[in-house]
C-alpha cells in the first residue's frame, strides 16, 4: 500500500488563485497544472520549474458586460508579472464563462458524456 500523496499547489498556482480570487470574486474556479504534459518539450528542457503551464477556468460576475476578449486580457494583466518571470508560466489556456454562461453549458446537452462541465464549455 502506497503512502504517498499528492503535493498541494506550488507557489505559481497558489499566486494564480489568489490574483483571480481577489480580483474577479469568481463563483468557480478552477485551475489545472498541466505542466507534466510539456516536459519534453524543446522550450522546457533546461526549466527546473514544474509549474510552467495551466489550464484555468473562471466564472465571474466581473464579465458581464465585456467582451470574451476583454475577459481574458483581465486575466493576462492579473498574471503579467507571474508571466515574466524566470520559471515562470510559459502556456496558460483560458476558459472565461459569466455564470449565466456556465449555467447554460452544464444543462446543455453533451456529445462525450465523459466531459467535465469546463472540459464542455470549451
Amino acid at each position: 500500500m502506497s503512502t504517498h500523496s499528492k503535493p498541494g499547489p506550488g507557489p505559481i498556482e497558489q499566486l494564480i488563485r489568489k490574483s483571480v480570487s481577489d480580483t474577479l470574486k469568481p463563483t468557480e474556479l478552477l485551475i489545472v497544472n498541466e505542466s507534466y504534459k510539456h516536459r519534453h518539450h524543446a522550450a522546457m528542457r533546461d526549466v527546473s520549474s514544474t509549474e510552467t503551464h495551466f489550464r484555468v477556468t473562471v466564472v465571474a460576475e466581473a464579465f458581464s458586460g465585456q467582451s470574451p476578449i476583454q475577459w481574458q486580457r483581465s486575466i493576462y494583466a492579473l498574471l503579467k508579472k507571474e508571466m515574466a518571470m524566470e520559471g515562470g508560466i510559459h502556456a496558460l489556456t483560458l476558459v472565461t464563462k459569466t455564470p449565466k454562461e456556465y449555467e447554460a453549458a452544464l444543462v446543455a446537452p453533451k456529445s462525450d458524456s465523459r466531459q467535465e462541465p469546463a472540459e464542455a464549455m470549451r
